[in-house]
């Protein structure tokens, strides 16, 4: 086991980060005591109390959702089932993450095959869109609150086409009992938790420019739903239901896509693009996934359009080229070395990586071992490399380089992870982009739209004039890396994206599957999590809770129990790192496969999570 370092800051992290974790999940003593003891002292009293199941798992950020994957999986439905209802509830009870008008990247196991899969419900471009349309009249960029509000932003929205091609190829149940949960929630009500109250009123102003979401979301009086009021959304259960009854055809091509291209195209914001064939258009796609060997595990990632399973791979590669050995949670050099490494991978991340339809993206040369070992030898002491860092030049690199900068990517997302009794894994990370997207509700249905489209670039090229990766393109081109018979249809581009859901197995096995939600921070997230549960050998509630020190080749962050060691933050100050105080970074959700059998679970307390199982 790899050592620790305990610091006494640690034991104040259980005010801010083990709140839910002590309400909301079980206390199941089958750790090693003399590793427990420490990891009490370090993150405080009930901080490991993963949730241990022994048939099926189910973790979200919101506890109806969970309840109702877990209803799924108690009534006879398979991961991917409960995947699909965890969704529609999610739906309505995390309306600011995701929806039925946003999208998705998952990554399954199905236990029948042994296949790992990579399911693309990234939204996309419509054929029309193009650089010019984040401009003003003056021909500048407008500035990023105005491009993020209206119709405008609106990419074509993945997440219902995805569930429906994964219900459809890997599911056991109906739609309509897929449904049923997120429909009866809608039409009867939830209480309104914490996280949306403090959202919708830190975006009311957003919302209240458009009357119909304004009306969704309001009290009688107007004013913005409050922390345990009832909130009701019989629209979308209508919605719900219809969907239910007629599939995905009636949101793509029926009396919901014309609602949808309307609510885009009449929006008296910023009015949109999107077009009825270009919804008709869409398909999820199935994709390669990224997959690197990390010590004894095998490590499967999303490929691109999301940067989040590259980069992870990279960052994986550049730890066992440097060596596990001596590596101590919590002591500066081990902390100067993750940050230097996630430096390192987001400098090729952010030159290289965009839609592989578009752009050439060099995937193969940047997880070579070797490209690993070239760049690690950047990091020659414990000392800081200044950042900005170079992009590299791994084999296959294009010339001349498409030249991309880190792009802002909203937090507002959501992540679930689910194993079931045969062993079928799914991890899914799905999105609005915006805490609700781009404002825009779709009249008369319950839900809004996504402002998917300023995750590319605001401009073609960067300050040095070079062509972005990431850029707008308009028009189709053929989607080349799509498997299957998708790879010779035409399609519009899709925005980067840094999602990372994630599936680990072991000795050929699943062993964790785990992701989170956190715009481009995501990466440094899951990164700090998994060495925490595979170098560390922290229980996995543990690990989730450790807070993070994140590096994206830009100013480096703690989050604050960290920052507030002063001591650890001088060290690093000396060291040339100028760290910045971080809020709560991520929400992850992941299930362990333990070697007894027993799924432990585990609920990030940052939000309001929950891990059940049966």
């Amino acid at each position: 086991m790899i050592s620790h370092t305990p610091r006494a800051l640690f034991s104040i992290i259980v005010i801010g980060l083990c709140s839910y974790a002590n309400a909301n999940t079980v206390i199941v003593n089958e750790s090693d005591p003399e590793v427990r003891r420490e990891v009490d002292v370090r993150f405080g009293p009930g901080a490991d109390a993963s949730y241990f199941a022994r048939n099926g798992m189910v973790t979200s950020s919101s506890n109806h959702a969970t309840f109702a994957g877990l209803e799924i999986l108690r009534a006879g439905g398979n991961a991917f089932d409960a995947a699909a209802a965890v969704q529609m509830v999610l739906c309505v009870t995390e309306p600011y993450a995701s929806g039925l008008g946003g999208g998705l990247f998952a990554m399954g196991y199905d236990a029948n095959s042994g296949e790992i899969f990579a399911l693309d419900g990234r939204e996309e471009s419509p054929k029309a869109f193009h650089a010019g349309r984040f401009k003003d009249d003056a021909g500048k960029v407008m500035p990023f609150r105005d491009r993020i509000t209206g119709g405008n932003a609106v990419g074509v929205p993945g997440t219902l086409a995805a569930f429906i091609k994964l219900q459809n190829e890997h599911g056991s149940m109906s739609l309509a009992e897929i449904c049923e949960p997120a429909i009866r929630i809608a039409r009867d009500g939830f209480r309104v938790p914490e996280t949306f109250a403090a959202n919708l009123k830190h975006h009311w102003d957003r919302i209240s420019l458009f009357p119909e979401s304004r009306r969704l979301f309001s009290r009688p009086d107007g004013s913005p739903l409050q922390a345990g009021d009832l909130h009701t959304n019989p629209e979308l259960a209508d919605t719900l239901t219809l969907i239910a009854q007629e599939g995905a055809n009636v949101f793509y091509h029926g009396a919901i896509a014309q609602d949808i291209v309307r609510a885009v195209q009449t929006d008296p914001v910023q009015a949109g693009v999107l077009t009825m064939e270009d919804l008709a258009r869409y398909q999820p796609l199935d994709r390669s996934p990224v997959a690197v060997s990390f010590d004894q595990y095998s490590v499967y990632g999303m490929p691109m359009p999301s940067s989040g399973g590259a980069t992870l791979g990279l960052m994986l590669n550049l730890v066992q080229a440097h060596g596990l050995e001596n590596l101590r949670w919590g002591d500066a050099d081990t902390f100067s070395l993750l940050l230097n490494i996630q430096n390192l991978a987001f400098a090729d991340r952010n030159h290289y990586m965009a839609d592989a339809d578009f752009v050439d993206v060099p995937v193969d040369g940047l997880l070579d071992p070797a490209y690993a070992s070239e760049r690690v030898a950047l990091i020659q002491s414990t000392q800081a490399i200044p950042t900005p860092i170079k992009y590299g030049k791994p084999t296959g690199a294009v010339a001349p380089p498409q030249a991309q900068q880190l792009q802002h990517e909203s937090q507002s997302t959501t992540h679930f992870s689910i194993v079931d009794r045969d062993r079928n894994v799914i991890s899914i990370t799905s999105t609005l982009e915006q805490h609700f997207g781009s404002g825009v509700a779709v009249p008369g249905r319950g839900f809004l739209l996504n402002n998917e489209l300023t995750d590319f670039n605001s401009t073609q090229h960067d300050k040095a004039g070079e062509l972005a990766a990431n850029r707008p393109t308009p028009g189709l081109l053929p989607r080349r890396t799509a498997l299957g018979a998708a790879a010779d249809t035409l399609g519009g581009k899709r925005p980067r994206s840094s999602m990372s859901p994630t599936i680990i197995l072991k000795d050929g096995q699943p062993y964790l599957v785990i992701g989170s939600p956190g715009g481009s921070r995501i990466i440094g997230v899951v990164f700090n999590a998994l060495l925490n549960t595979l170098v560390f050998d922290f229980d996995l509630q543990a690990a989730i809770n450790a807070p993070r020190v994140i590096g994206r080749n830009g100013r480096p962050e703690m989050e604050s129990p960290l920052y507030r060691d002063t001591t650890l933050r001088q060290e690093l100050k000396e060291r040339g790192f100028k760290m910045v105080d971080a809020q709560a970074a991520g929400s992850v959700q992941a299930i362990r496969v333990n070697p007894n059998g027993w799924l432990e679970g585990a609920a990030d307390p940052r939000r309001e999570g929950l891990a059940l199982g049966y």
